[in-house]
């Protein structure tokens, strides 16, 4: 049993001023986030579903799945989704030395540019970056953010990648704490599946319903 909350808590946030947990805006906005993809199916299927509703989101891509899927990668892109770097071997920060773990950013920013390079489209190309798990060392932070990077968080979790989260208890978790200016977290991911499918559309029609307007991250 997990003991993080789904919603984030202030004082969590303000312990750490320089990440961003949330958009400060008076709008009817979210920002749903999607992590560890590009994943065969599961991420087309969350573009269509994006779609659907006219959604826009932000996905924080695994540098080797970009480099296993290169072809929805483009998906992402030729949608008008932002994109995130999401580390090259989804590596906990905790675990790994500084330089290592550099290393493994920088590899995924080189991959992110040379898939764009040509591309004429507006997207956040390489300055929004989450760490996976949600964990990596102040001394990690600080030289990422020397790189113009912009270290994004959340205010939502989703968990639907917990097996141990039923469907109902995932969408709430959504429903009961997204407001205003919320960063929600999904996975794009195969373990994350079986709940994702369930919710999303669930989360769009709810909020579309009461007059949200789903966003990409742009700083």
């Amino acid at each position: 049993m997990t003991i993080i909350p789904a919603k984030t808590p202030d004082f969590v946030k303000t312990l750490f001023p320089n990440f961003i947990w949330n958009i400060d805006t008076i709008e009817k906005e979210l920002y749903l986030t999607f992590d560890d993809g590009p994943t065969p199916e599961i991420t087309d299927w969350v573009l269509q579903t994006l779609k659907d509703y006219n959604a826009k989101a932000t996905f924080f891509c695994i540098g080797n799945n970009i480099e296993k899927h290169p072809g929805i990668f483009q998906n992402i892109i030729n949608d008008g989704h932002a994109i995130g770097n999401h580390t090259y071997h989804h590596l906990k920060g905790w675990k790994h030395k500084t330089k290592a773990y550099l290393t493994d950013v920088i590899q995924t920013e080189n991959i992110i540019k040379s898939k764009l390079q040509l591309q004429d489209v507006e997207v956040n190309i390489v300055n929004l970056f989450r760490p996976p798990y949600g964990k990596l060392k102040s001394k990690q932070s600080q030289q990422i953010q020397d790189l113009s990077y912009k270290i994004v968080m959340w205010d939502v979790l989703s968990f639907d990648w917990d097996i141990s989260v039923s469907e109902d208890t995932c969408l709430k978790n959504v429903t009961s704490s997204g407001k205003k200016g919320s960063i929600i977290v999904f996975h794009d991911s195969v373990k994350a599946s079986r709940n994702l499918q369930y919710v999303l559309p669930k989360v769009l029609d709810y909020y579309t319903n009461t007059g949200f307007q789903f966003k990409s991250l742009k700083f």
